[in-house]
């Protein structure tokens, strides 16, 4: 299929972003990587009048690490870029892996961790570990910037709460938490290639063999990346026994919301979400009782 025609705009500044976006209106679009707006266009699902690349943009593809500050990681840095940062493999290893797992290694090189996010798919690899390490995201409009937790920014497969004239500039991670591990855990029916049928990011953070704090988030099993509360409670503020990680496990199942499509089908994932989040949980305790 032929790309439909649209303007094409490479702004070297934020502020002259934030103004084309304003001008442009609703047929304007955002291009980090352009591994997702590209396939929908050349798919005609997407018929944009205006592009806005922002690669152009110095400091945005920038990632930096701080012990008291976190992780801010620039709306155009790469996916390969994340999953071989040293300093998130050091101290955000689940991070690293999402961005690892995330397709093949052609989009990796030319695919953001933002846009993953703003694409807004369920099955989006990098939301769940996100989600579970409390990440933000910073949007930055024509006259304001603001942050939102990442669990408040997906509203539906495709939406998110950015508003018209924001552009997401950058996600914040807190700094690790003493005494967590984090996992992340995906399976695809065509392996390394195809995006997520299950995935699932986990945090725990453990005192001993007591589990003091736990969030686990599901990808590909609802309309959003889902949080298995049932599944956290089960777990948090007790000995974080095989058993009792075997029943985590099953509440996560019972708390998705998957559907069947040409990935897998509905009963496969329920099933999947059990092994996953057992998987990331055992992961998780065994990499914060290393720390």
């Amino acid at each position: 299929m032929t790309l439909p025609k649209f303007e094409y705009f490479a702004p070297e500044s934020l502020e002259e972003a934030s103004r084309l976006l304003a001008e442009n209106g609703p047929g304007a679009h955002l291009l980090a990587g352009g591994t997702d707006l590209l396939v929908k266009m050349n798919h005609g699902l997407l018929k944009p009048t205006t592009v806005i690349a922002l690669k152009r943009i110095p400091g945005l593809n920038a990632i930096a690490f701080d012990s008291d500050q976190g992780l801010r990681i620039g709306a155009t840095a790469l996916l390969s870029d994340v999953a071989s940062h040293p300093d998130i493999l050091t101290h955000y290893p689940a991070v690293a892996a999402a961005a690892r797992e995330t397709a093949n290694v052609q989009v990796r090189n030319m695919g953001t961790i933002t846009g993953n996010l703003c694409n807004a798919a369920p099955s989006a690899d990098n939301a769940p570990t996100l989600l579970a390490l409390n990440a933000e995201v910073i949007l930055t409009g024509s006259d304001s910037e603001r942050q939102l937790p990442l669990d408040q920014f997906f509203k539906g497969p495709g939406e998110t709460e950015r508003r018209p004239d924001e552009i997401v500039t950058a996600i914040w991670v807190p700094p690790p938490v003493p005494h967590s591990g984090m996992s992340y855990q995906h399976i695809s029916a065509r392996g390394k290639v195809d995006i997520s049928a299950v995935c699932v990011g986990a945090m725990v953070v453990m005192a001993k063999e007591t589990c003091q704090e736990a969030r686990i988030f599901l990808g590909a099993v609802g309309p959003t990346p889902l949080r298995a509360a049932g599944a956290e409670g089960i777990i948090r503020g007790e000995t974080l026994t095989e058993e009792r990680i075997e029943t985590a496990g099953d509440q996560a199942s019972d708390e998705c919301r998957p559907i069947t499509d040409v990935r897998a089908s509905a009963e496969y994932r329920k099933k999947m979400v059990a092994v996953l989040t057992r998987r990331a949980l055992q992961e998780a305790r065994e990499r914060a009782l290393s720390r």
